[in-house]
């Protein structure tokens, strides 16, 4: 049985330290809302444990009921404040978030909701939030960075401040990043994220 890996074979899981203008087509998540600071706040790693285990839950059902296989593809996060500037200065209480991880589009409602029922059996009840839904973000500006996620500022006021308004851009969706590495085992300076901002014509 081959196994796919979504961050090999799909272009949008690679980027570049330029900022590229790139589009991206709709995708399917499993997706969990929230708010607050990602490092302090509860609710954000309750979050990322319904995220992985209903993640795998559907890996497993898809190799035994289709026989196909898959590697689980990488976290990704939305993130926005009633105030922008908050986001850049990274004032961390005052964040919204949605939390997801791609899921295949063979994977079907009945085979999340029946791996949300197992990983109820271990975690107790879901999150209000948990959903299977679909992103679609169109026109974006990525690139990647490389290093802490606490030193994105410069580089996002770059992206927001001169490269939108130099290609005639403004906003059209929330910040979006794509979680390359893992910062429970890599240093935090080699830490690799790709850093997405959907956009449209002015």
């Amino acid at each position: 049985m081959d196994k796919i890996d979504f961050r090999r074979s799909l272009e949008h899981y690679q980027a570049t330290k330029t900022i590229e203008l790139v589009d991206i087509p709709p995708m399917q998540f499993v997706m969990v809302d929230g708010s607050g600071n990602p490092n302090t706040t509860p609710a954000y790693q309750t979050a990322i444990e319904w995220l992985y285990s209903t993640s795998y839950a559907l890996k497993f059902a898809a190799r035994a009921a289709l026989g196909q296989d898959y590697v689980v593809p990488p976290l990704e996060g939305l993130w926005w404040a009633d105030d922008p500037a908050d986001f850049v200065a990274r004032r961390k209480d005052n964040w919204r978030w949605t939390m997801m991880i791609m899921a295949p589009d063979f994977l079907t409602s009945a085979m999340f909701e029946a791996a949300v029922t197992k990983s109820a059996s271990k975690l107790g009840s879901a999150p209000d939030t948990l959903r299977l839904g679909q992103l679609d973000e169109g026109k974006c500006l990525q690139v990647l960075h490389i290093g802490s996620y606490d030193d994105e500022g410069p580089i996002l006021a770059r992206l927001h401040d001169v490269e939108m308004p130099a290609r005639g851009l403004t906003f059209n969706g929330h910040h979006h990043e794509i979680y390359l590495g893992d910062p429970r085992r890599s240093d935090p300076a080699r830490l690799k994220t790709i850093l997405r901002q959907p956009v449209r014509p002015r």
